[in-house]
């Protein structure tokens, strides 16, 4: 899959389970999905596209970074940046990775956001 188009529209697919509780905002006039009511850097997710690749933010590794815990190298290899992972493909193999990469970092992310509206 070399279509940034596909790669952006499969990256938006595997973040679409997070939409129910998470609200569509902007940071950097990037679309990003993150908790209702919190500041635009506390976001769970945001994807900006380039000329040659499709970056997905996920500023929420920093806090819990054990949601890489089971990543294969070469999903790791897509860690661009603090918080960046960068893709200029996305074949099933990583897709499916980054599926349970997302599934493992939403947890601690929605707890903590969770506990935190309940004070």
């Amino acid at each position: 899959m070399t279509d940034l188009d596909t790669v952006e529209a499969r990256i938006w697919t595997l973040l679409e389970p997070y939409r129910d509780e998470l609200e569509e905002a902007t940071i950097y006039g990037m679309p990003s999905l993150r908790w209702p009511g919190t500041g635009s850097h506390d976001y769970f997710a945001s994807v900006a596209r380039s000329a040659r690749k499709v970056s997905l933010y996920a500023i929420a590794v920093d806090t819990w970074p054990e949601a890489l815990d089971g990543s294969s190298e070469r999903f790791r290899a897509r860690r661009t940046g603090k918080a960046t992972f960068s893709f200029p493909t996305l074949d099933d193999e990583l897709a499916a990775e980054l599926e349970a990469f997302l599934a493992r970092l939403y947890p601690p992310y929605r707890a903590h956001h969770a506990g935190r509206s309940s004070d």
